[in-house]
């Protein structure tokens, strides 16, 4: 979170006033805060002094997510990890460890659902990213393609996208070479094929994930 919200539960801190609690703990450091709604320059201002070594504690929310990189930062804390997809912490553990020093990730849960640790656990067990994404999908359950559900058990009566990966793999290869050979199912023999995606697409609102 980037501020205090009655929407959440109270475990869930804030990114603001986390920051200004650990001034106080650490009065001898220099603590910044970064969110995406700061303005790209604030934003630009706050990576470029903690690069250059005037910030010692950042506080952020995801939008560390990607493309950070600074060698100095050693020490990544996360916390309410059970919040987060496997695949973000990984993005998000990245984010250390590109220096010399020895680096640690930390997940922080309160959570005492045996399913939140199971998946946590994961994260101590592999450094593998594809790893990762397939215990992330096989948990989360991929979610639907047509519609607007991001996450949840998918809408397939026989093969399962964690366990059948190669049959959909298979799948997924004989429709890119369909889509290269007949780009807009325009063929007779395309035409079932075309008829049905259009009516999954009409059916769903217009939507596509």
């Amino acid at each position: 979170m980037i501020e205090e919200s009655g929407e959440l539960p109270e475990d869930v801190k804030s990114a603001e006033n986390h920051a200004a609690q650990l001034e106080t703990v650490f009065p001898e450091l220099r603590v910044a805060c970064i969110h995406g709604r700061l303005k790209a320059k604030e934003k630009e201002a706050v990576m470029a002094g903690f690069v250059r070594g005037e910030i010692d504690i950042l506080v952020s929310t995801t939008v560390v997510e990607v493309g950070v990189d600074v060698p100095n930062a050693a020490l990544m804390i996360i916390e309410n990890a059970e919040r987060f997809g496997l695949s973000q912490l990984h993005q998000l553990r990245g984010r250390v460890g590109r220096g010399r020093h020895k680096s640690y990730c930390v997940l922080v849960s309160n959570s005492e659902g045996g399913e939140a640790r199971a998946r946590l656990k994961i994260m101590t067990q592999t450094n593998d990213g594809f790893k990762i994404s397939e215990e992330d999908l096989r948990l989360r359950g991929p979610g639907e393609f047509f519609g607007s559900r991001q996450h949840g058990l998918p809408e397939l009566h026989i093969a399962g996208m964690g366990a059948d990966m190669n049959i959909l793999q298979t799948a997924w290869d004989a429709a890119r070479l369909l889509l290269a050979e007949d780009p807009g199912l325009c063929k007779p023999e395309s035409r079932r094929l075309k008829e049905r995606t259009q009516a999954l697409i009409a059916a769903a609102g217009g939507r596509f994930n």
